[in-house]
């Protein structure tokens, strides 16, 4: 027995995830709710699934808690305020949705009826006896006709979870919609938004009094803030802060409108509650009254502004050194940008000049003499050698290289030689 009841979760387990991946690659209704082949006959094979599936869900959504009163009414009021969301949906000649597969996939959840609030209520609470029943069918102490009972509410569970999926999944686009530009297509935004659609159905409470529209597009929200936090950009933000930088944005939008210049760090900071209520209402009236601002205040605020700075710096986005320059593009901005590396034209003009008058002073000696400096100080290769390499090399004792070596140095320090370098030490 509790081998069946581990089947049945597996069977839902893979259910769930096969609905997700399937759901935006394959961009076909039918697809979604399509029957698992067959379910893991051994217990190893179900705890593989059991396993990949913590993991598939483990690095999105999965262990962010309930939202609270106060973000569901935000959303209930933007919902509220917010156009059609069916006629903004349907808008299949708008240029971001003439993707014939992004068209087909609209066209078949269209053909989805919508439901009433007294419909998500009753398959809501079916879901949820669905997953108490799962639960309880882990038990070994059932009886067959309770056991049949249990298996009954599961799978009426699961169609009420199809129901509730299936008719919100235009409420998914209408939100993927708007968070286009950001680094990720509309199929992919779609995809993780299904997630966050899927995790709202398992967790919707009709008790608490929002509409189920509400609950899901916060969750849905979550999951497409959380992958373009993951995916979207080159260097990987954390979360915590893609939500930060976004506040940010819409705040220098508005402040924008508001100044109609474009707003300081400090005026910014005024603006993203970094600082405590009595700091603002202090600065507040500093400004209007034209005082000088406590300096304990004014330091605080001066931190609060850097902190903003900082925000921005992190939220610029990598450059191609290959993206074009100018209205021809016919240059590249790795063009212009300077290789700290290469040495500057008058560095390398007096380098060669350095070169040329060693070579100069080196050839005034011996052959001998010239050979064992050049080994000694790297002058070929870069690479300097032992008194004992050096005399490996010409057969001699390293007495004999070093007595060679004084000999040539005194030569270079003749007048007639050193002034010509005299001038490269300056």
């Amino acid at each position: 027995m509790r081998k069946s009841a581990r089947r049945e979760e597996a069977s839902h387990s893979q259910h769930r995830r096969e609905t997700t991946r399937n759901h935006a690659s394959n961009l076909q209704r039918e697809a979604i709710w399509d029957e698992l082949v067959n379910v893991a006959e051994d217990s190893e094979e179900i705890e593989e699934l059991e396993e990949e599936e913590e993991d598939f869900t483990a690095d999105r959504l999965f262990d962010l808690e309930e939202p609270p009163d106060t973000e569901l009414a935000r959303v209930e009021e933007e919902l509220e305020r917010g156009t059609d969301q069916e006629e903004d949906l349907l808008d299949l000649e708008s240029p971001e949705l003439t993707n014939d597969p992004v068209r087909m996939y609209l066209r078949e959840i269209g053909r989805v009826d919508l439901l009433t609030e007294e419909e998500e209520k009753a398959l809501a609470s079916q879901v949820q006896s669905g997953l108490q029943a799962r639960k309880q069918l882990a038990s070994s102490d059932l009886n067959p006709s309770e056991r049949e009972r249990l298996e009954r509410l599961v799978e009426e569970g699961r169609l009420a979870e199809r129901r509730l999926v299936e008719a919100n999944l235009r409420l998914v686009v209408s939100v993927a919609k708007r968070y286009l530009g950001r680094g990720m297509s509309l199929l992919d935004l779609i995809q993780e938004g299904n997630i966050g659609l899927l995790r709202a159905v398992e967790k919707f409470d009709p008790r608490r009094g929002y509409k189920f529209s509400t609950y899901a597009t916060w969750w849905i929200r979550q999951a497409i803030s959380r992958a373009i936090a993951d995916q979207a950009r080159t260097i990987r933000i954390p979360v915590h802060m893609v939500e930060t930088i976004n506040r940010l944005a819409r705040v220098q939008r508005k402040l924008v409108q508001d100044l109609g210049r474009d707003a300081t760090a400090r005026e910014i900071a005024l603006e993203m509650d970094l600082l405590s209520e009595e700091d603002r209402t202090e600065i507040e009236d500093a400004i209007a009254n034209g005082r000088p601002l406590d300096p304990a205040v004014d330091r605080r605020w001066r931190r609060a502004a850097a902190k903003i700075r900082r925000i921005i710096r992190i939220a610029q986005e990598p450059m191609s050194l290959e993206t074009p320059v100018g209205s021809e593009e016919n240059s590249y901005l790795g063009d212009f940008i300077e290789d700290e590396t290469v040495p500057g034209p008058v560095d390398a003009a007096s380098k060669q000049l350095l070169k040329e008058q060693m070579q100069s002073i080196l050839d005034s000696l011996t052959d001998r003499e010239r050979k064992v400096l050049e080994m000694r100080f790297g002058l070929l290769d870069g690479q300097g050698h032992t008194l004992e390499e050096v005399g490996q090399a010409f057969g001699v004792t390293r007495e004999r290289i070093r007595q060679i070596e004084a000999k040539a140095l005194r030569k270079l320090r003749h007048p007639l030689r050193s002034r010509k370098l005299r001038d490269y030490l300056s």
